[in-house]
């Protein structure tokens, strides 16, 4: 009992955890939005997302180099859903969030974000509980928080 104690401290508090907020609605995509990911770690890493819609969800899909898929979620309903045979994958999900915030057109952020924590200055967006977006060059998008760095950049897709 004594042990079972301590374990059941840690999920109560990581339950209440400070989680990146998601817009009222979802945007509407026409066509799927690939996108190339580099993580700014001692490895640097390189993923390629995938945003679709389907139906009034969108799917979102993370996948390596090598084409191996490392996080599948659908935002539906105002909330993230388990897509597939993968784990859930808490940061992905917090990533997917942080992005879909930067994706949001400036004149849409008070009506999408309505009640909850952000910002728009001069030198980007930030989003509570601690996400940074700075735009770059080219529609590369970096956001980063007390532990990761991305960079974000949209695919070009042949008709």
């Amino acid at each position: 009992m004594k042990r079972l104690l301590p374990l059941a401290c840690f999920l109560l508090l990581s339950a209440c955890a400070a989680r990146t907020p998601l817009p009222a609605a979802a945007p509407q995509l026409t066509q799927p939005l690939p996108m190339a990911l580099q993580v700014s770690t001692a490895d640097g890493q390189d993923w390629l997302l995938v945003i679709q819609a389907e139906g009034t969800a969108l799917r979102w899909s993370l996948f390596d180099p090598l084409g191996v898929p490392l996080a599948r979620q659908s935002l539906a309903d105002g909330a993230w859903h388990n897509d597939g045979l993968l784990p859930p994958n808490a940061p992905a999900r917090e990533l997917f969030a942080a992005l879909l915030f930067a994706l949001i057109p400036d004149d849409q952020l008070a009506a999408s974000y309505a009640g909850k924590q952000w910002r728009l200055g001069a030198e980007g967006r930030q989003l509570a509980p601690d996400w940074r977006i700075r735009y770059g060059a080219g529609r590369a998008i970096e956001l980063s928080n007390a532990t990761q760095q991305y960079r974000v950049r949209p695919l070009e897709t042949q008709p």
